[in-house]
């Protein structure tokens, strides 16, 4: 028979359940990986603010994502490396730091969605109305889509948490790698059907939105493409939009595996380890696609090696 604890704060993560052998190479990947996805995704923001070749809508609506990038990771991957390290029995989180955690894990997630959104329009005005270009995208809508990005997943997320905080809590063990909304409503046993209800309307509608902008201004971009004789756009559009692609199917990818893991109960680990490199995955490979495609980035680094080269042999 289960134990209850009413509105306990103090409450217990189960983590990862690793064997002795595997708890110091686990915690060096992620130590690791976390290191370079602070390095590189703060070394990609200067680069855009310091360059300012690189003051287009283009890679200032980008930035957007290397910011989400660090904020998500460096509240999760830390706490997380402590827990690799303690016993399970020791994996305590007050109910605060927990709310927290996943408020932040929800934001990361919807906040990378949105950021992709206005990507999208933003390569769509570039490709598909070119001579309009410079009279769209200005300054002003820059910062209108970026804080609309920022501000629809806060709204979205706020609702979300806000309907699970208002539930009493009766148990306090969360069955997961580290505080989401489904492991924090699980600890009430109160009736979680709105909960339930709006976490599903929430995902539809994210990955709906977030899908059908990128096939509408993909299905656009390449009616464009067929139809013009101009290879020097074709190039453009290739390089650009197969980079945003390749960024979104990454996030697709390691976020409706992590959905639908959770509908199997006997790959509780995988899913563990699936909503970890949710966060890992991205934000490690974010940098690197779009260090590797954009020319101006490619230039720019360049220069600064050569300077760097040049300094030490003088």
């Amino acid at each position: 028979m289960e134990n209850y604890t009413y509105n306990s704060f103090t409450l217990q993560v189960e983590g990862l359940l690793l064997s002795e052998e595997m708890t110091y190479p686990t915690f060096l990947i992620f130590l690791f990986s976390y290191i370079f996805i602070i390095v590189t995704n703060v070394g990609i923001v200067v680069l855009i603010f310091v360059d300012k070749s690189l003051h287009q809508p283009m890679y200032l609506l980008f930035s957007n994502l290397p910011l989400n990038d660090i904020l998500g990771n460096s509240i999760l991957v830390p706490r997380l490396l402590l827990d690799i390290l303690r016993p399970s029995s020791e994996r305590l989180i007050s109910y605060y730091e927990c709310v927290v955690q996943a408020f932040t894990t929800h934001m990361y997630g919807t906040t990378t969605h949105t950021i992709l959104i206005i990507m999208a329009f933003d390569r769509y005005v570039a490709i598909c109305q070119p001579l309009r270009y410079a009279s769209i995208m200005t300054n002003r809508m820059v910062i209108k889509l970026t804080v609309s990005a920022w501000g629809v997943a806060l709204v979205l997320v706020s609702v979300l948490l806000g309907l699970t905080v208002r539930l009493s809590r009766c148990r306090t063990l969360i069955k997961g790698s580290y505080c989401d909304n489904a492991s924090l409503f699980k600890l009430s046993c109160d009736s979680v059907v709105i909960n339930n209800v709006y976490g599903l309307t929430f995902t539809v509608a994210l990955f709906t939105a977030s899908i059908g902008s990128i096939v509408f201004t993909y299905t656009r971009i390449t009616i464009v493409c067929l139809t013009s004789k101009n290879k020097s756009l074709n190039s453009k559009a290739l390089q650009t939009c197969s980079t945003h692609l390749v960024l979104f199917l990454i996030l697709e990818f390691t976020g409706l595996s992590n959905i639908v893991l959770h509908r199997f109960p006997e790959t509780t680990e995988y899913r563990k380890l699936m909503a970890i490199l949710f966060h890992i995955v991205p934000g490690s490979l974010n940098p690197v696609i779009y260090g590797v495609q954009s020319k101006e980035m490619k230039r720019f680094l360049s220069k600064l090696f050569k300077k760097a080269l040049c300094s030490q042999r003088s």
